[in-house]
Parts: structure tokens; sequence; C-alpha cells
């Protein structure tokens, strides 16, 4: 065997050092540098929206330079709300003598651990303090009443407390976790999930107050959802009601769906489940937002949590006032819009996404599902929604719209409508034309069910009841009906019942 001479030895040893040189940082198996994008990137901005179905009103974002300007948001440490019975003793006197804590510093954060954890603390941190009074969430009236989902140690996970400073407290709202929570019977809280906080009750209670003007009713119908661009706007019609009639079409809203800004009064979406979004090549029911990167998903809650106020919809700013000119940055237009989060918040909070697990799955495989299995193969499913993520990650187009020819070679595009109520993607401002093949992974927890929750259950989207004009949704139906047909997507509904048991068995085991 040949030996190396000590000079050899010398300089392989030195070889070997050179080599780990660049990954010195990284000797820890914990080591983590992150690759932090650019959220307000102008050139990962120009392919990130698909064009509206009416493309002129497509959607013209802030400019760079303007979003930078915007302050960055402080996350502050917050604090659990427990329901007034459940409550510590002396909980509230304890928070009042506590100083208020940044909780968010990226120069603390050393490890991918640390970044996930940090993440969670932007899902749950505050965009806005006004949503809930402090008043309101220690009141009675505001759980049992508004059939108000708590976790098994009486926890209300929606919000939570923030020290604004020694001695004030504030309730956080319209961070992630309020629409992104589900609390399961048994009290387990699930975050990312599809929610079911039924905040649409809460609100709808609160407009009926007549110390709250009817205008001021009425211009929150209109920010939220109008598009003027639109002959016989629905939405901007409604937002000229009488208060009475607002108030009726946020009561016909379930919880897991929501009046998110951009669609629902009208048509509200159902509560999109984060957990797997990872794998997602579209963002939205409609696909309204492609997601390429991690980047994307940073975009896409910037987007979500004030910026697509600012935009300018053919000329139109939802924000307020059909304005040409932007508000000084730091000048709230809307909740949401004075403020930014930083590229490292946004990054964060996308690495805490990306790593939701969905929970433990109580049901399992046996001779029932095997055959439920099969069925699924059998009834064609798998074109639409192909394992292993139970999605082909396609756009499918509603019925009435006409895909342009440009699109087959810009997005995945099944052409197939699937015959579902199109009036979400034709009528509002998330309206591209399209619906994105929704993925079946983890429905043995979620509902409402379909992209408007008319559905409360697996059971219910097969049941070829639903498709005549005398049935009652068991999801979200139009507060103006009393009886309205569940159209599209029929498949299966012509299987016999033991068959659909099979299916239904299956589809719960995914």
């Amino acid at each position: 065997m040949n030996r190396l001479s000590p000079i050899l030895l010398l300089i392989s040893l030195l070889s070997a050092c050179q080599n780990r040189s660049g990954t010195e940082q990284r000797e820890s198996p914990d080591a983590f540098i992150p690759d932090i994008p650019r959220t307000w990137d102008s050139t990962a901005l120009a392919g990130f929206d698909l064009p509206l179905a009416t493309p002129k009103a497509t959607p013209k974002q802030v400019s760079s330079p303007y979003y930078y300007q915007l302050p960055e948001r402080i996350i502050y440490k917050s604090y659990p709300i427990y329901t007034p019975d459940r409550e510590p003793k002396n909980y509230l006197a304890w928070l009042r003598k506590q100083e208020p804590q940044v909780a968010f510093d990226p120069a603390n954060l050393k490890t991918e651990a640390d970044w996930i954890k940090a993440g969670e603390l932007v899902f749950d941190a505050s965009i806005d303090t006004t949503v809930f009074p402090l008043q309101v969430v220690r009141d009675t009236a505001f759980y049992a009443p508004n059939k108000m989902p708590v976790s098994a140690e009486g926890i209300m996970p929606f919000a939570r407390y923030v020290v604004l400073k020694k001695g004030l407290i504030a309730v956080s709202g319209l961070g992630c976790n309020m629409c992104h929570t589900r609390v399961m019977p048994d009290g387990l809280v699930i975050k990312g999930a599809q929610g079911n906080l039924p905040e649409a009750r809460r609100l709808a209670k609160f407009f009926q107050n007549p110390h709250v003007p009817q205008e001021a009713v009425q211009g929150f119908a209109r920010g939220l959802t109008a598009t003027p661009w639109l002959a016989d706007d629905p939405n901007t019609w409604l937002s000229q009601q009488p208060r009475e009639k607002i108030v009726a079409a946020l009561n016909a809203m379930p919880p897991g769906t929501m009046f998110r800004q951009g669609a629902g009064i009208l048509f509200p979406p159902q509560t999109p489940d984060l957990i797997g979004v990872k794998d997602r090549q579209f963002l939205d029911h409609t696909g309204l937002n492609r997601q390429r990167s991690i980047g994307d998903l940073m975009r896409y809650v910037a987007l979500n949590q004030g910026m697509d106020y600012l935009a300018s919809y053919a000329g139109f700013m939802p924000g307020g006032i059909e304005a040409k000119i932007l508000p000084p940055p730091g000048k709230a237009f809307t909740p949401g819009s004075a403020f930014r989060y930083s590229d490292a918040q946004l990054y964060a909070l996308a690495r805490y996404v990306y790593s939701l697990k969905p929970p433990t799955n109580p049901n399992r495989v046996n001779a029932l599902t095997k055959q439920g299995e099969r069925i699924f193969a059998q009834q064609g499913c798998v074109s639409c929604h192909t394992p292993p993520l139970f999605t082909n990650n396609m756009l499918t187009p509603a019925d009435g719209f006409t895909i342009p020819e440009q699109h087959y070679k810009q997005y995945p595009i099944f052409d197939i409508s699937v015959g579902t109520n199109p009036d979400y993607t034709l009528k509002t401002r998330r309206g591209t034309g399209y619906y994105k093949v929704p993925s079946l992974k983890g429905v043995w927890y979620r509902g409402p069910f379909l992209h408007d929750g008319s559905l409360a259950s697996l059971e219910d989207v097969l049941d070829a009841r639903r498709i005549r004009d005398n049935y009652i949704p068991t999801g979200f139906k139009r507060a103006d009906v009393s009886t309205q047909a569940v159209k599209g997507h029929e498949f299966g509904l012509d299987l016999n019942g033991a068959d659909q048991q099979a299916l239904i068995a299956y589809l719960k085991t995914l």
C-alpha cells in the first residue's frame, strides 16, 4: 500500500480545510442561513397575478419604492384569551403589569427551527387592534350566543391579547390565526386549517346596533367587495342597500366561509386550508396568484394583509375613495395598509406555513376504504385529484368564461368546467374565470365544502338531491332564497349507497 509523504499529507489536509471553509458556518447540524427573497420585487410581481376575468380591471399594485417606504410592523409578544369562566385568577391584572416586548427579532434566529417558531409569532400577530374590543372578548355574550369555538383549555384561539404599553391591553385582530385556525369538537386547535370562527355572525350583530351609522356599514361593504367595472355590479348594489340587507347577507355565512376583501359578502369563499399549501401552484380558489417559490407566498400574504386595498382596479382603489393618489406611507387607508411586514417576517411566516402538518388522522385503512379507493379510481377522480397530492394543480374554467388562447401557453389548464357556481370567479375582484382544482387531503377535518362552502359534509357532496331547485343547502345559502340548487361537480352522484359510503370512508383517510 502506498503511503502519502508528509508533504502530500499536509497538502491533503490543507485542501480538506479549504473545502470546508465555505460551509464552516453550517458545521452545526442546526445552523441555518436563510435566503430571504425580496417581497415586492417588480419582476416577480409581473408574473404573480393572473389576469382577471375582466382583463382591464386586473389590479395594478403599488410600486416597489412606495411599498418599502411603508413602516415595518413591530410584532409584540402576545398572550392567550380565555373564556371568562376559565381565565386564571388575576390574569388581566397581571397582564397590565407587563411591559410590551418585541417578539420578532431576526438577529436572534440562528436555526431553521428558530425561524419556523418566529413565523408562528407572525401568524398570530395583529395588524389591527379594533376588530375585537377588549370588553367584547371578556363578555360571556361573545361566546355561547355566537357559538364561539374554544379549545379544551378554554382559550379562544382566533385572537390574542397584546400589551401596547404598561397598563394598556388590546386584542389582536386580522392576523392569519383569525381565519386559519380550526377548533375541533374535542377542543383540539389546528393552526393553518380551514378556520371556523363565526365572525360574520358577530359582525352582523354589531352592524345591527343603531349607534353604528348606516353609512359606515355601507362603506364597509363597498370597500370590501365593490367591482364597479362590472355592469350591474351586485356588490356595489349591496353596498347601497339598508343595513338590514347587509346584515342578512352576513348572517347567511356559516363558519368555514369568510367575508374576505375582494370577494364575499354575496359570494363568500370557503376558507382555505393552509396545511400542504407548499405543494400548490396557485393560491386562492380562483388561482388568482401563482406560487412559484416561497417568495410568492410572501407576496400573497402582503397583498391579503392590506396591500390589495391600495391596488388600482381600472382606477378603483378599494381602500375608500376612488382616488388616483395613494396616501402617504404610514397613513392608514384601511386596516393593514399603513404598515407592511418586513421581508424577514414574511419569510419566517412562509416557513412556518410550509412546516404545518395535519393532525393525526383517526380514520384507519380497512376493507371498506380499500373498496373506496378502487371506486375513486374507477370514477376517474384521479384525473383531477391526482395522488399523492390529490390535486393535479390545474385550473378549470367556470361556466360562462371563454379561455383566452394565450392562457393555454401560460398556465396548466384542465379545459373542462365542472359546472359549480361561477359567481365568485366572474363577479368579484378575485375573479379570474377559473377555479383551481383543490386537494382532497385532510377533508376529514375540513368543511363546509365546494369553493363557496355550500355543502356541510362529504355526504352532502354526494347527495343527488342537491342539484334540485328545491334543495336547502346545508352550508352557505344566499340570504334572499329559501331553497337553492347546489349544481356542478356531479361526480359520484349516481353511485349506490354502499359505494358512496366506501368512497367517503376512503376520502376520510387522506
